[in-house]
């Protein structure tokens, strides 16, 4: 009977926004698990939209900077999954613990340097319990240290069209560099649901027994929203309460993103309502309604003027409001500009001018330092396929891209070619970025 009210609630609220053109008085009345965030909720940022076309129904600062947390896990096993896909790794592969990822702080299984466990196992632990050191543990056996995975998770994100994110860590513990959006992790969702389906069953694992304990997953709707079936939560003191979602109604899926919740139960209430509502907008359109996009819901001006200095970006809502247009997240485009250095390091003893314009980028880090060393490495290892290339460390944003430019765009798909059959990152740019 609650449940019912609340989606009564929801759709009469919505209804009444969308026959007159505006926005009701009252936003309360048209979401009301909102009024359970705060007015001065700088952190809050969200978005709802439809898995199958990509369509964004509703946003709120969508690309506003946000810490992940947790949810920085769904690209590890993005890529753990790519790995089991392609036959670089079996789910009864063995993945050892170093000290690294032994020393991991909390969520984690707590194994001790030396001992290992399953893919599987490892997988498990990272959608339920979230734990920290197996994510580590996965990340160097794919990358072979943590860093060389997340220059792999950026470059892959990039891939996908996450513009606003770059990755430093494989678990999302807290770092200033680690940094998405909600558009962003829903452009992940939405990838790891269309690229990988055989293993998405992971993420709706309510728990899981590991060596006599039963753990229990960190997404409590999976057990408490009807249709609810993943992904991931996420929560540091810098980043509030994150979660991901998605969710099935009469054969049709979304996904919600939600960051910088107050609490855990102010995030649930909040994803829940925006899944509900979303799903009222999809049954209207199916009797036939012409809805374009949900309304862009109330929140006041106050909140969104307290917006973090040290994450302010350009949102500029001005409360009530109805949003009539809608996009879906981009597709693949990293839109990196190629600045041309001030010096370069040659690779190749031809001698010869690099006079193409295509890029081959080998990671992203998170000082410059660290990106030169990875073009040394390349450079030795890997010289035949960059003789005529350009090594540069360049700093784009947050972090330093190592690349190779001046190359045609032959040897690009090539040289990148041969590093990813290597397991080494590579993302290849045209002159059009």
């Amino acid at each position: 009977m609650i449940q019912h009210a609340r989606r009564l609630w929801l759709s009469l609220g919505l209804a009444a926004a969308m026959a007159f053109g505006t926005a009701v008085p009252s936003a309360m009345a048209q979401v009301p698990y909102l009024q359970l965030i705060p007015q001065n909720s700088a952190k809050f940022a969200a978005i709802v939209v439809d898995a199958k076309t990509g369509e964004v129904l509703y946003g709120k600062r969508p690309d506003a900077p946000r810490y992940p947390a947790s949810i920085t896990k769904v690209m590890t096993l993005y890529l753990t999954y790519e790995a089991l896909s392609s036959g670089r790794l079996k789910l009864d592969d063995q993945v050892v613990f170093s000290p690294h990822a032994s020393a991991q702080s909390p969520t984690k299984l707590g194994l001790r340097a030396g001992d290992s466990i399953t893919v599987a196992d490892a997988i498990q632990a990272m959608c339920t319990l979230s734990a920290n050191d197996a994510a580590v543990a996965l990340a160097e056996k794919l990358g072979g240290t943590e860093q060389r995975f997340a220059a792999l998770m950026t470059l892959r994100a990039q891939e996908l069209g996450m513009q606003n994110t770059h990755f430093a860590n494989a678990n999302g513990l807290p770092d200033s560099r680690n940094v998405s959006s909600a558009r962003d992790i829903a452009i992940l969702a939405r990838a790891v649901m269309r690229d990988y389906p055989q293993y998405y069953r992971f993420f709706s694992e309510v728990s899981f027994n590991f060596r006599g304990r039963e753990i229990y997953n960190h997404n409590h709707m999976l057990s408490e929203v009807p249709g609810v079936d993943g992904l991931k939560t996420g929560f540091t003191n810098a980043s509030g309460f994150n979660i991901a979602i998605s969710g099935v109604r009469d054969n049709r899926r979304l996904i919600v993103v939600v960051m910088g919740g107050p609490t855990r139960i102010a995030r649930d209430k909040a994803a829940e309502g925006l899944l509900l509502t979303g799903f009222d907008v999809l049954d209207r359109r199916a009797r036939g309604e012409q809805i374009t996009v949900a309304q862009n819901f109330f929140e006041p001006p106050s909140l969104t003027a307290q917006t973090e200095p040290s994450m302010q970006q350009g949102d500029t809502e001005d409360g009530l409001k109805i949003q009539l247009a809608s996009s879906p997240p981009p597709a693949r485009a990293s839109k990196i500009q190629i600045v041309e250095p001030k010096s370069v390091a040659k690779f190749g003893d031809r001698g010869r001018k690099a006079s193409g314009e295509w890029t081959v980028q080998v990671g992203a880090f998170g000082s410059r330092t660290d990106a030169r060393r990875e073009l040394a490495e390349i450079g030795r290892k890997y010289g035949q396929h960059f003789d005529d290339a350009r090594g540069v460390a360049e700093k784009d944003g947050r972090s330093y891209k190592a690349r190779f430019d001046g190359m045609s765009e032959a040897d690009a798909r090539d040289a990148c070619r041969a590093l990813k059959s290597r397991g080494r990152p590579c993302l290849v740019i045209s002159p059009r970025g």
